[in-house]
C-alpha cells in the first residue's frame, strides 16, 4: 500500500497539498462482477427452451451432440406448431417444412421434435410424416429423463 511521506514542518514542494492516491480501488469492480455473475446464473436456465411444452418421461439414453445446431420443432398442447420460436399457422405446415428443407440443404442437421404429452398420436405423426416426406429423416423425439418412467 502506497503511503505519502509526511515531513515535519510542512516545508518543501507541495506543502499543504495532499499527494495523489496511486491505488486502484478494486472492491466496487468485484461487487459489480459478482452481481452480474448471479444475474447470469439465474437467467441462463430460463433461456433453454422458448416454447413451453409438457414433455413425456423416458428412460432412453441422451443422443450425442453434433457440430451443427439442431432444429427444434415443437407441437404444444393446443396443436400449434413452432419451428424454433416461430409459430406456424395451421394451414402452412406443409409449405413451411418444405421451405425449411430447402434452406437446410443436402446435409440437414438433427431435427428435435418436442411434443406435449397430452397430444394424440396422430398430431405428432402428421408432423413426422411431413418431415419424412421432404427428406428430413434425422428426427429425434425429445423427452424428460426419468428413472421411474415405465
Amino acid at each position: 500500500m502506497a503511503m505519502g511521506i509526511h515531513r515535519p514542518g510542512g516545508r518543501g514542494r507541495g506543502a499543504g497539498r495532499r499527494a495523489p492516491m496511486a491505488e486502484i480501488n478494486v472492491t466496487p469492480l468485484v461487487d459489480v462482477m459478482l452481481v452480474l455473475l448471479i444475474i447470469f446464473m439465474i437467467t441462463a436456465p430460463l433461456l433453454v427452451a422458448g416454447v413451453p411444452v409438457d414433455l413425456p418421461d423416458s428412460r432412453a439414453k441422451p443422443i450425442g451432440q453434433e457440430d451443427r445446431e439442431p432444429v427444434q420443432i415443437s407441437v404444444v398442447e393446443d396443436g400449434s406448431i413452432y419451428i424454433g420460436e416461430d409459430r406456424i399457422a395451421r394451414g402452412e405446415m406443409t409449405t413451411k417444412i418444405e421451405a425449411l428443407a430447402r434452406e437446410l440443404g443436402d446435409s440437414p442437421p438433427q431435427i428435435l421434435l418436442r411434443a406435449d404429452r397430452s397430444l394424440d398420436y396422430g398430431a405428432v405423426m402428421r408432423v413426422m410424416g411431413e418431415l419424412n416426406r421432404v427428406g428430413l429423416n434425422r428426427v429425434s423425439l425429445v423427452t424428460t429423463g426419468s428413472a421411474g418412467a415405465p
